[in-house]
């Protein structure tokens, strides 16, 4: 398996890691950063298949790295199945060491036309989904008794309200995962299970270029909302997501990873 030379607490080697929302996007970014590390990782998303961009992860996982990525559809909606997922994969590796919970929506209305359906929806995936996956990750670690790193996705939307970006109820959702962490951390420091946040700053992904077609005035003004005048791209968070993951991160817990060009810092 690879290893980072000289940097042997970022090396993931032997461990066994979750990501939800892998099938695209940053969670199969980070997914792939994992791997490289020398994870073995599984990728939990609701698509019934992972995008185009997974196989080849996969197949370089396999030939090239020495470990696996394997995929496992699932809907965080569906607590039971979810459970049975984490504690099958667990069992047949005998051992979980980490999550990064990535699965999530977004949703641009405003709050005066917002349903409660809507809003409802959003929390149950944003907020909920995340706590249980996390709840059926940590059952497992602590079952096998080797601790772990779980790594909850937030957003600089957590923070701030986003000029321009009317998202009232996503917000909301990742303010709550930022305080959901933190209470994890808390509860779950006993079994040695640390528990953090990334907070990412927009991210050029597929979905967001696809925004860009409907407000193509957001390319330019986005980028002159933090202090390096541009935007992100997926791969800036790669190295978050192994440090968080690894041992060079081992007295980290209840924290946020805020990586926002500085966007909140105005």
């Amino acid at each position: 398996m690879s290893s980072p030379r000289g940097l042997p607490e970022f090396s993931l080697a032997g461990k066994v890691v979750l990501v939800s929302g892998a099938a695209r996007g940053l969670g199969l970014t980070q997914a792939e950063a994992l791997l490289e590390a020398g994870a073995k990782v599984y990728a939990l998303d609701r698509l019934d298949e992972p995008s185009l961009e997974f196989k080849p992860i996969a197949e370089k996982a396999k030939n090239e790295l020495g470990t696996s990525l394997e995929y496992r559809q699932i809907d965080v909606r569906d607590v039971k199945k979810l459970h049975d997922i984490v504690a099958e994969i667990a069992e047949k590796e005998g051992r979980l060491d980490g999550l990064i919970a990535a699965a999530g929506i977004q949703q641009e209305t405003t709050a005066l036309e917002y349903t409660a359906e809507d809003a409802n929806l959003m929390f149950e995936i944003n907020i909920t989904g995340v706590m249980m996956t996390a709840q059926a990750a940590a059952k497992q670690m602590i079952k096998f008794g080797n601790g772990g790193s779980i790594v909850l996705i937030a957003s600089m939307s957590g923070t701030v309200a986003n000029r321009g970006l009317i998202c009232s109820a996503y917000n909301a959702s990742k303010a709550g995962v930022m305080q959901l962490a933190r209470n994890l951390a808390s509860e779950w420091g006993e079994h040695n299970i640390r528990v953090n946040t990334i907070s990412p700053g927009y991210i050029v992904t597929a979905m967001v270029e696809e925004l860009f077609k409907k407000y193509p005035e957001r390319r330019d003004t986005w980028p002159t909302q933090n202090m390096l005048g541009r935007l992100s791209k997926p791969q800036e968070y790669r190295g978050a997501a192994v440090f968080l993951i690894s041992d060079a991160s081992s007295f980290m817990t209840g924290s946020d990873l805020r990586m926002d060009g500085g966007h909140s810092a105005w």
